[in-house]
């Protein structure tokens, strides 16, 4: 008994070492990934003066005054709203034609599906600035340029391949039988898209559409490229722009960051359950 005892006593020491070492593991992985967020949080409360400071030192005095000047005396305020105008149309057609697609590759009989999911993957593989040239050039041509919508049109072609790969996923997860039934019932393929699919697809539709908008939110040299003026000119683009006459003004660009950063972040808390059921969708098959 007492060497049961010990083993006992051992294999519960040794449980409390393991997740001892995983809970620290897990809180320097959080520290990593949090360490900027928090310390652009601290620099956006500073004083200009503590903002040169060495050693770098938690301020003892706060201040608003960098949330001030960025929300209410530059044009960051305009920028989030064209940047939200941007990522919500780039979402929507991204959604809508990859919709379409990948119900198209996942269950209506075509030929040469994988050559086709190949070729769209192969075009996301081009890097931004390949591609950022002829682009300007066709939008110039348009007459488009220092628009939202050239802006919008360039964010959702170039998101479109990741909204096709994930949605072909999730359509192909749903029983084929389901689309047989609607067919059998008399359903064409897009009443079945738009009333069978489509409702049972939500947590895939969330995962891509939270996707496409983090890129348009986000992203930066498409952006920066094709808008020329404030009336144009999305968050990133701003914030990479922010005046400064003799210093770089790391305050306001601290608390611009932040202001811009908490759209995204709050999406992500809101959808969080369609995300993570998103993501584990199909890896148990029942």
């Amino acid at each position: 008994m007492s060497d049961a005892g010990e083993n006992g006593r051992g294999g519960v020491m040794h449980w409390f070492r393991f997740r001892g070492l995983a809970l620290c593991i897990l809180a320097l992985a959080g520290l990593f990934c949090l360490g900027p967020v928090l310390w652009q949080g601290v620099t956006s409360i500073k004083p200009d003066e503590d903002l040169v400071r060495l050693p770098p030192i938690v301020p003892e005095r706060m201040t608003a005054a960098h949330y001030e000047r960025v929300l209410f005396h530059s044009s960051l305020v305009r920028s989030l709203v064209n940047s939200a105008v941007v990522a919500a149309s780039a979402t929507a057609v991204a959604i809508v034609v990859g919709g379409l697609c990948a119900f198209t590759l996942a269950r209506l009989p075509i030929a040469g599906k994988p050559v086709i999911l190949g070729l769209v993957l192969a075009t996301s593989m081009f890097p931004p600035i390949a591609v950022i040239s002829p682009l300007y050039l066709l939008m110039r041509g348009l007459g488009l340029r220092d628009t939202l919508i050239a802006v919008g049109l360039t964010h959702a072609v170039y998101a479109l391949p990741l909204a096709i790969w994930i949605l072909t996923s999730f359509f192909r997860q749903l029983p084929g039988e389901l689309y047989y039934a609607a067919r059998v019932d008399g359903c064409t393929p897009l009443r079945a898209l738009l009333s069978v699919f489509l409702p049972l697809a939500r947590p895939g539709l969330a995962v891509a559409a939270l996707l496409v908008f983090i890129f348009s939110w986000n992203e930066f040299m498409f952006a920066l490229t094709l808008t020329a003026s404030d009336a144009t000119r999305t968050a990133p683009v701003a914030v990479a722009l922010f005046p400064g006459l003799y210093e770089i003004p790391w305050g306001d660009i601290a608390a611009a960051s932040l202001v811009v950063t908490l759209p995204v972040a709050g999406l992500a808390v809101m959808f969080q359950r369609h995300i993570v059921a998103g993501l584990t969708a199909g890896s148990v098959k029942g």
